[in-house]
Parts: C-alpha cells; structure tokens; sequence
C-alpha cells in the first residue's frame, strides 16, 4: 500500500473550529469525507471546486476504492480482452486469437497500478484535497477520531478532525458472506479480481454480475467453472430472457450452471488466509441441495470457493453507536443535517456511476449551501430562491440507474423491467426484437445471439426501461438513460435518426414494434 504524503500542511490555529481551543492534533476542514473511493473523491471534489471551501478524505486502505483495485477496473481489465477473441471467433476472416493467463493478469496489474494509489493521493492533493491515512470512528457532532487501527478511538496515536458543515459516509460496501462459509476463508470478489493462483476448479455461490463475470474469466484462464445458482436462473434482476443468453454462453464455454441449487453445508481442511488471489487452502467440499441436483443430496469438491451472494454497506465499524444511531437510521435517511451518506453506503444501488452521480449531486448542494450561507448571513435566500450568485443545480424527476454487465453477451439495462414497471403499478406496451434484427448489430459477429427490449409507459407513452443483450450492447444503452431523463415520448424517438449500417439503428426497429398510436403524434 502507497504510504503517500498527505495533502497540504496546515497550522493548529488554521484548523480551529471558531470559538473553540486549537488542538494541535486535530485537523478540520468545511467538508470530511469517510472514505476515499470514487464516490468520496467525487463527493470531495464537487463540495469545493471554485470556493475557497476545504475538503478532507479519511481513508484506512487505498485511494480510489474498490472500484478501482478489486472491483470496476481490474474485472474489465480482465474481460476486454476475453470480449474481442470471442468477437474475433465468431468474424469470418480472422484466426481466433489465444488468451494468454500470464498476459491477461499483467494487464489487470497495470490497470490497478500495481495496488498503488499514489497516483490517487496526487490527483486528490492537486485538486486542493487533503487525504489522511487511518479508521474513522465518529465521536460526536461533526467530529471523527482516525488511527492506524480498528479502534482509533482509544489509541494514543489516533488524530481528531473535524467538520465545519458535513462529515460524509463513503464507506462501501463489503461482501455478505453466509454461515456455511464461516472460517472457511472463501474467496470473495476481491480473490476473483485479484487473482494470482488459477485454481484447477472454482465453485461460484451466486447468480448475479459478480457471479457470471467472474465465471466467464476464470473459465477463459482454464479453470473448470460450476456457478451454484438458489434461483430459477441466472441474473434474476434483469429480464429473464438476459439470463437465458448469459447461461447458454457461460455453457458454450464450458461452465456448469446450476440453478435451483443450494449449498446446505460447506467444509474444508487446511483453511488459511494465504493472500490476495491466491488458493486459500485445501479443497472445498459442498453439499448441495435442489432441483440443480435432480432432487438429491450431491457433493461437489473443488479447489477454490468463491462467495458471490452480494454485499452490505459497510457501517458497522464506523462509530454510528456513538452517536445514537444505527445502520438502519443511515439506509433510511435518517441521520442528523450535518452527517450524510452516499454510494453503497447508503443502501442504494451498489454500483459506481450512480454513487458518483449522487455524490456530485450532493457535493454541490453543500458547496451551494455553503455559498448561500455566506451571501446571505441574515439567512435570507436570494430572489432566485436559491440565494448567492452560484445556486445548487435542479436534480430531475426521474434519475434511472443504468448497468452493464460485462459478460458475452453484454447484458445492458437501464430503468424498468416489465415486471419491475408492472408491479410499480404501471399499464405498459412492451417491443421486442432480436438483437441482430438491425444490420449494424448484426455486423458486429457473425452469428451474434441477444435480444434487444424496451417497456414503455402506456399512459404518457414515454421509456421506462430497456435491456439490451447483445455484442457491445454497453455502449448504446445510454441512449435509453438520455430518453428516460428526458421524458421523451416514443413519438418523438422516432425522428432521432440513427446512422446506417451502425449498430445504433437497432433503435428504430425497437420503436417500430411499437404500436403504430405509438410511433405518431
């Protein structure tokens, strides 16, 4: 881990809250920040840009978070090049190319910099943030105690800082880990990811993104891949038919998929927590259970297990009993003015663009209202209703969360599900098409399978949701997000003309299976 320097000196009396001692120890800033992911650098980085606002980032591991050393970054380091050979296999006049395992984990070392954050550390202080190494506990209002261990609050060497207007919660989240795996050193999505031993065969507890990701690069460096699935399929938030493509593609390559499957019970000898990425041990012995197995008890034995059955936020080593509250008071929303939370923290989407977008919402509220306060010290708004000369920007009614998973096929999906938008008491007119049913997707691979959908509000005749399975389906989803933000009614989709033979026309196929009342003002 980069032991860089931390940000910008400042004096004891320079740090003091108004009225109060200067405590040599403390450190205070306008802004602290609990951890120094993405989503705190953004959440930072918002509150102060253009103000002489000051901005502190408190964070025990590496700057930049999980995302970027164990999660976003090192998994897409591994897949892309997966992607292009399966693209390459399936495009007359190519030879396929070969993956190569010590090639393919140079890259996703050269992608998380080595696990060194240094170049982390120098973009926060460059941007006039200063990072400060160590476990945040909250003591009291605004205030934080950080040290080198998990109890920094009772250890001599920990530091105060202190908050003039907000202490932010940045925490993430950390994997839910079920009782049949305690003490067995299982690996987790960090393993995956980081992955230096390439067990002979890997168990995957799990259906979700982490699952089949990890499946689909694991399987691709040799190891024999089973994925251990407790529901009905694979990819159970999205539609179903995403799922269905997902499993016969994860198959084609030689995994085994068992859905309707649990594990009633899990052992291993030798358990040892030998590193990052690497066999944690002996073999892994799991009795399973349900229709996966024909309706019979089964023992599956492999060289490694990996946990994939989703995270929690991380808030329990944070110090909220200090202060009265719990896990559920920060999920809820409800916590003090002065104390929020945001990203996987805060019980919503656990994915890293929408905890980025809502901490640049949230940063500039508070550089707003720290702005206004200071234009207007008698507390009186400006006419504009927002006070001062810099108001916070207007946040819009619907806000979808967007996702990629980055399998082959990619699975793409922004808003609604038909179900999702059904239960939410909606009236909806689905379109559905093959994914090759335009000329520029089906370009893409010769043989391509996916399917393409999208769920429309019958009433204002506006998107709700779309999912795309298909080649490089990430990249025309956010047609879609920019249709849904907007409230652009299917009408007026029509008249956006997609380039020809690009795999963008897929659009206009979806629109015209719509109703023909649909697609006409």
């Amino acid at each position: 881990m980069s032991t860089a320097a931390q940000g910008p000196s400042t004096t004891a009396t320079e740090n003091a809250i108004p009225g109060e001692h200067p405590d040599p120890q403390a450190v205070t800033a306008d802004v602290v920040v609990i951890g120094g992911g993405p989503v705190g650098e953004n959440l930072a980085q918002y509150a102060i840009e253009g103000a002489d606002l000051t901005a502190v980032i408190v964070e025990r591991e590496l700057m930049g978070g999980e995302c970027s050393y164990y999660a976003c970054m090192p998994s897409k380091a591994l897949l892309r090049p997966i992607d292009v050979a399966h693209t390459a296999a399936h495009l007359d006049g190519l030879t396929t190319p070969r993956i190569e395992p010590a090639g393919l984990l140079a890259r996703r070392d050269a992608w998380v910099s080595g696990y060194d954050d240094a170049g982390q550390v120098s973009w926060a202080e460059g941007a006039g943030i200063r990072v400060v190494r160590g476990h945040a506990v909250l003591t009291g209002e605004r205030e934080l105690r950080v040290g080198p261990g998990e109890g920094p609050a009772a250890d001599a060497d920990a530091v105060t800082v202190r908050a003039r207007r907000r202490v932010v919660i940045a925490t993430g989240s950390v994997p839910r880990i079920p009782e049949a795996f305690t003490g067995l050193e299982p690996w987790t999505s960090r393993d995956a990811t980081g992955v230096v031993e390439v067990p002979a065969s890997l168990a995957i507890v799990g259906g979700g993104v982490v699952a089949v990701e990890a499946a689909t690069w694991m399987a691709a460096l040799g190891s024999e891949v089973t994925v251990i699935v407790r529901g009905e399929g694979l990819l159970g938030a999205e539609e179903p038919v995403a799922g269905v493509h997902v499993r016969e593609a994860l198959e084609a390559a030689g995994v085994t998929v068992l859905t309707g499957t649990t594990v009633a019970s899990a052992r291993r000898d030798r358990a040892e927590a030998t590193g990052l990425g690497r066999v944690h041990g002996g073999e892994v012995t799991l009795e399973l259970s349900g229709r996966g197995t024909a309706g019979e008890a089964r023992t599956l034995t492999a060289a490694e297990v990996l946990v994939a059955t989703g995270r929690r936020p991380r808030l329990d080593d944070v110090g909220l009993d200090a202060l009265g509250l719990t896990p559920q008071d920060v999920t809820s929303g409800g916590l003090p003015a002065w104390l929020a939370a945001v990203g996987d923290a805060s019980g919503e989407a656990p994915l890293t663009h929408w905890g980025k977008y809502r901490a640049r919402v949230l940063g500039a509220a508070i550089r707003a209202e720290a702005l206004r306060e200071r234009d207007q010290p008698d507390g009186v708004d400006g006419a504009d209703g927002v006070g001062g000369s810099d108001g916070e920007e207007p946040v819009p009614e619907a806000v979808p969360v967007p996702q990629v998973v980055f399998t082959d096929p990619q699975v793409a999906r922004v808003g609604l599900t038909e179900r999702a938008a059904r239960e939410a008491g909606h009236e909806v007119v689905t379109a559905q098409v093959p994914f090759t049913g335009a000329a520029g997707t089906a370009l893409l691979r010769d043989d391509a399978a996916g399917t393409a959908q999208i769920v429309v509000d019958a009433a204002t005749r506006t998107l709700l949701g779309a999912t795309l399975v298909g080649p490089e389906a990430g990249e025309l989803i956010h047609a879609a997000t920019v249709a849904i933000v907007g409230r652009v009614p299917v009408a007026v989709l029509r008249h956006a003309v997609p380039s020809y033979p690009a795999a963008s026309e897929i659009w206009l196929r979806l629109l015209e299976e719509l109703p023909r009342e649909y697609r006409v003002r």
